[in-house]
């Protein structure tokens, strides 16, 4: 009886489980400094915003899903000069549609294309948490200047596991966004900040995809901040500075 209750509840999980994964909440974005437009034939939604830098960012957030949670990581480019392109999620923010990871990485890809043609100079891509795997999607299949990843996972099916028990990252129908498998494909220097204290994505996780990242030869930054949890990192003094010296560093 109990493996069959247990079936039934891993069975249940498939279908429920893009619930955990995308809390989005509802809260729009009006920050009056960006422009919210859809754009390409994929009717991606972008919050974007002029720059006087020659580096633009392509911001992928967190699965709080409303850019407005997001302020402090958009203040740090904004205040640094660099155009900001943040991508929206459907289902969050105010914005229509149902997400799932094949639609967010195609959109990524989308977005990233969009802002290629309006942009000549390099591009830098900035996600933050679950948005950690489609900055690296797109800079698996797009040439990017950098990367900049905030509390990474290596394999969200992992972290699905250690939360029902259940081999999340062996059942078919399951969102597995493994950001472990898009490693061989990335050419740019990676910047990786992560807290100490991040309880959500615990900091081993950051430390696992650098040694990937140093194992496939790749220029890997790593830096632990310390006290930081997974939803103050970006607002820990230096975030902004270890940003700012990095992409200075790659010029």
């Amino acid at each position: 009886m109990l493996i069959g209750v247990y079936l039934l509840y891993g069975v249940a999980m498939v279908f429920a489980h893009p619930q955990f994964i995308y809390p989005f909440g509802a809260d729009p974005f009006a920050n009056p400094n960006y422009t919210q437009e859809v754009v390409t034939e994929r009717r991606v939604a972008m919050a974007w915003r002029d720059g006087d830098a020659d580096t633009a960012v392509l911001f992928f957030m967190g699965n709080g899903g409303a850019l407005t949670y997001f302020t402090y990581t958009l203040d740090a480019h904004e205040q640094a000069g660099r155009m900001i392109a943040a991508m929206e999620y459907p289902g969050g923010g105010g914005i229509p549609g149902t997400p799932s990871e094949v639609r967010l990485k195609a959109d990524a890809l989308a977005a990233y294309d969009w802002l290629a043609a309006r942009h000549a100079g390099p591009i830098v891509v900035h996600g933050y948490s679950m948005g950690s795997g489609l900055a690296l999607h797109v800079a698996a299949a797009r040439p990017v200047a950098a990367v900049l990843l905030d509390a990474p996972f290596v394999k969200m099916c992992e972290l699905m596991t250690k939360a029902s028990w259940l081999p999340a990252c062996y059942m078919p129908g399951v969102q597995h966004w493994n950001s472990a498998a898009l490693v061989p494909d990335v050419t740019a220097p990676v910047l990786i900040q992560h807290g100490t204290e991040d309880q959500l994505i615990e900091m081993s996780n950051g430390e696992r995809l650098r040694d990937l990242m140093a194992a496939a030869g790749l220029a890997v930054t790593f830096h632990a901040v310390e006290g930081a949890t997974h939803n103050n990192l970006a607002g820990q003094v230096g975030y902004a500075n270890r940003i700012d010296q990095f992409l200075s560093g790659l010029q």
